[in-house]
């Protein structure tokens, strides 16, 4: 491990966090209902009653020691992207990621000794561009990750874009002759608009791992639990299975709390009402547009990736800051000219905001 690196990564946060921090600042110096931070992903649907009642039955009436104590060591992979690039990705091997996307991705793929490969979507829908990515594949190519519904943009990648995918993965197998696992990661999966499906990746590519969160659907960010599925259509999958379990047990990632453990036995399936993000996306999207500002209407997830009015969005940001909006420049998410808006927050939030978001617009739409 490069502690240099280590040092680095410590003193600078994602530039998603500094402005949630500054976002704290300015709270705690002019109030809550006077900063509209639109910065972080955090879940403002109520967690639902029923995981609540669970966890209060589980504290109050299971034993102690089953509820507090070690759980076998694979237990629910929390930090599921860490421990399956390391699994997967062999040293100096490249890891294709579309962007935009989570910036945290090629952290993840550096620390797993392995090199990030940027491909850009088609900006028109944010599908992905087969043109780019059949260009970046060669015999280096460990593993390509998809994130759909996206964070940023909110695409959802077809059926039509995953069969492609598939048909390209699998021919760039037999070409070199290895295996190229897809990583899908799914903390979105239920947040879709308008009867929109999501592809569940293993129906069309044999060799995919599912990296999934409860972080979203159940508006449990905090509790970092979540699982990773290994296809069982992956020849040799409990080798693969086995590899996920020795890269948790070699970073720490081991005994997730056991109490959530418990409670998903019971509620896995059940959501937060997602539907509020729904309205916020309406709601939103139909004022900043009528504003002048541009905009692909996100068709799951809970953030709006709306194009920069000036060639430099974290000159944007800035100038938002003189509204006390906070926005999320794109640059670190591998694209140039956006900022992210994330609508999980109250309605009377987006609504109290929006003679602020008129003022930082008549500033670029005279």
């Amino acid at each position: 491990m490069d502690r240099k690196r280590m040092e680095s990564l410590g003193k600078k946060r994602s530039v998603i966090r500094e402005l949630f921090e500054y976002g704290n600042k300015r709270k705690a110096e002019i109030g809550d209902e006077n900063v509209f931070d639109f910065s972080i992903g955090n879940p403002n649907a109520p967690v639902p009653k029923a995981v609540e009642e669970e966890l209060v039955r589980l504290l109050t009436e299971r034993n102690p020691v089953e509820i507090h104590g070690y759980t076998s060591a694979p237990g629910s992979a929390a930090a599921s992207l860490t421990i399956s690039f390391s699994a997967l990705v062999e040293e100096g091997g490249e890891v294709i990621i579309f962007t935009p996307c989570f910036p945290e991705y090629r952290v993840y793929i550096e620390t797993a000794g392995g090199k990030p490969v940027a491909v850009p979507c088609k900006e028109e829908d944010f599908q992905i561009d087969f043109e780019r990515l059949e260009s970046a594949l060669n015999e280096k190519t460990s593993a390509v990750i998809i994130n759909s519904p996206n964070n940023p943009s909110g695409a959802v990648l077809s059926e039509e874009s995953i069969i492609r995918l598939s048909e390209i993965l699998s021919e760039a197998e037999r070409r070199f002759g290895k295996r190229i696992f897809l990583i899908s990661d799914e903390p979105y999966r239920e947040i879709v608009y308008d009867g929109i499906k999501v592809p569940f990746v293993t129906k069309y590519y044999r060799d995919t791992v599912v990296c999934y969160s409860y972080s979203k659907s159940l508006s449990l960010p905090g509790e970092r639990v979540g699982y990773i599925l290994v296809s069982p259509e992956i020849d040799g999958w409990k080798d693969v299975y086995a590899a996920v379990c020795g890269a948790g047990r070699a970073l720490g990632y081991i005994c997730t709390p056991s109490v959530f453990q418990h409670m998903l036995t019971s509620c896995a399936g059940l959501t937060a009402d997602l539907s509020v993000y729904a309205k916020n996306r309406e709601l939103l999207y139909g004022a900043l547009t009528e504003m002048g500002f541009s905009a692909v209407r996100p068709d799951g997830a809970f953030y709006l990736f709306v194009k920069s009015p000036e060639a430099n969005a974290a000159a944007f940001s800035e100038r938002a800051k003189k509204y006390e909006l906070l926005l999320v420049p794109s640059d670190d998410f591998g694209l140039s000219g956006y900022v992210r808006i994330s609508y999980c927050v109250s309605e009377n939030q987006i609504r109290r905001s929006l003679p602020a978001f008129r003022k930082l617009a008549e500033e670029y739409f005279k």
